[in-house]
């Protein structure tokens, strides 16, 4: 990845900014609420976080002696893991579930309970996706290490005429690839490119404390069941493979439609380092929206269906989406702005598969090729 940094058009429509921060700041204050999280986020919080630690205290209780009740508890953790990523440590890493920094980073640790080590998750995430969303060589969430091809920039490869159908077993062993190499390989690169001084960090404390936070999540999640569970060691581990693939599954699915699918748009920066758009407006440009009708869906999958209010306002908790929607929405239009969105979840993922398709030919020249 590039450690270049890049720097937008600052005078491409300013005012579009200025506006659409003015009346999305004028509705919190009109209605005298808080951007952090309120009662119904709270409840949605503990309602994940027990979806994940009940089973585990389940099973380390010593009364669990069977192989079914063991994978049915494991299924249930790997949809709690899932909630915890898009509901939980999510918003508490974006330092907008709470205005006290103790909470934020407090559940903002909960992503060590999903395979991932929070640090490198603030860095990527944070600092790398919500930076330079879908430009070549700067946004490591459409970077597959050569795998799998998400943008038309990125050099084809003969296997890629199969992703489509290979992407969703990659999509399930991503908290498993977190888990034993991902984050050692980040935290390396992290550390070259000085990523991790903006985290007031150095290479060996980081190291450290990840191998420590990857021997506990073990030792509890796989070590102590195996003891205490009186199965098979081989079953308690399958088991855990099984939570680690639903988990990875549900959170890339709800990701993915976000960014890579054929409406939005991809980049390569001019030499200079310069964009032509302004960084809100990239926003635009590189997310869409699905299935924003459905509250239920919205409430499972942690506002993240309201993908472009999260890109442009990543300091309000993800529970007001839904009610400033309509805001950014009509402002966008009225200066004649992209706003993407697909109408239903499965139309989204129908979207995203396609793409893939589409980009696994080696012929195929996506439109944004041409924009920078």
């Amino acid at each position: 990845m590039s450690t270049t940094q890049l720097k937008f058009n600052h005078q491409n429509r300013p005012d579009f900014v200025s506006t659409l921060r003015k009346r999305v700041k004028q509705h919190f204050k009109d209605n005298n609420i808080s951007v952090y999280a309120n009662l119904s986020m709270k409840l949605k919080t503990a309602f994940m976080l027990s979806l994940y630690f009940s089973p585990l205290v389940i099973m380390l209780s010593g009364l669990i002696h069977s192989t079914l009740t063991t994978f049915m508890l494991y299924t249930v953790m790997g949809f709690g893991m899932a909630g915890i990523g898009l509901c939980v440590m999510h918003d508490a890493n974006h330092r907008s579930y709470s205005k006290k920094k103790i909470v934020n980073k407090v559940l903002g640790f909960t992503a060590n309970f999903i395979g991932a080590y929070h640090i490198n998750w603030i860095i990527q995430h944070n600092v790398l996706h919500h930076s330079y969303t879908n430009i070549h060589d700067h946004d490591e969430d459409i970077d597959k290490k050569g795998i799998i091809r998400f943008s038309p920039h990125q050099d084809h490869k003969w296997f890629y005429k199969y992703q489509a159908y290979y992407a969703p077993f990659l999509y399930g062993i991503m908290t498993i690839y977190w888990l034993f190499v991902k984050d050692f390989d980040q935290l390396y690169r992290y550390n070259k490119e000085g990523l991790l001084k903006t985290q007031g960090l150095t290479f060996t404390k980081s190291l450290i404390t990840l191998v420590f936070h990857k021997v506990w999540y073990i030792a509890l999640t796989v070590v102590a069941p195996i003891f205490m569970l009186g199965i098979a060691w081989w079953q308690v581990v399958l088991a855990f493979l099984l939570m680690q693939f639903i988990s990875g599954l549900i959170l890339a699915l709800v990701f993915q439609p976000a960014h890579v699918i054929e409406k939005t748009h991809f980049f390569k920066p001019h030499e200079s380092g310069t964009m032509e758009n302004n960084w809100a407006i990239h926003q635009l440009n590189t997310t869409s929206n699905f299935a924003n009708q459905s509250k239920w869906f919205s409430w499972l999958v942690g506002g993240l269906n309201f993908q472009i209010e999260h890109h442009l306002f990543p300091n309000i908790c993800h529970i007001h989406y839904q009610d400033i929607n309509k805001i950014v929405e009509k402002t966008a239009l009225e200066f004649g702005l992209p706003y993407y969105h697909n109408k239903s979840f499965s139309t989204a993922l129908v979207s995203h598969f396609s793409f893939l398709n589409k980009l696994g030919q080696a012929e195929y020249k996506h439109k944004s090729n041409f924009l920078a």
